[in-house]
């Protein structure tokens, strides 16, 4: 939200927009010298995963890619975090990216690959470990954060994107 101001002639606006501490959090796009800040994405529910291609649990990319599909209109939006953390992820962030949209039609944000977990963790792991005290234990791990920038829920890598637990709590919040 802008707030314009007028002093004599001048007329200057001042954002006073404020992002929640959790999401101001700058990160690298997959594959990408480009970057991000997360309050880009305030104002929608975030479905946030650690992700990796190598996994057992690989195949979650199609119902997460199904959850983005059906609820993107209604302010929803998954957002894939590749992780090595687990020695499942291809080391080159060009086969992540590859993998991603030939095998799952992956089109929901992706970015770089980062540390999940312990002292080397990305600032964002270590705000979202801060808020709810939950570390990925492995990859597909699931933080639920509602508009505000809160985190409402977590999930273990059992958990389907289509179970209906995780979609009555993401209808819940849209």
């Amino acid at each position: 939200m802008n707030k314009f101001y007028t002093f004599g002639l001048l007329l200057f606006s001042m954002n006073v927009f404020s992002c929640s501490d959790l999401l101001n959090t700058d990160m690298r796009v997959l594959d990408s010298a480009e970057s991000k800040n997360l309050c880009e994405y305030e104002g929608k529910a975030l479905l946030v995963v650690n992700v990796a291609s190598r996994c057992g649990y690989t195949y979650q990319y199609a119902g997460l890619q199904e959850l983005y599909e059906n609820y993107k209109d209604n302010d929803f939006l998954v957002i894939g975090i590749p992780s090595r953390d687990f020695l499942q992820e291809y080391s080159d962030e060009s086969d992540v990216a590859e993998f991603c949209s030939t095998e799952y039609g992956v089109d929901f944000p992706m970015f770089s690959t980062v540390k999940v977990r312990g002292k080397k963790a990305h600032p964002f792991y270590k705000k979202l470990t801060a808020e709810t005290g939950y570390t990925p234990s492995w990859n597909f791990n699931k933080y639920l954060i509602s508009k505000e920038g809160k985190v409402v829920s977590t999930y273990g890598s059992k958990v389907k994107p289509d179970s209906q637990e995780l979609i009555s709590a993401i209808e819940s919040l849209l």
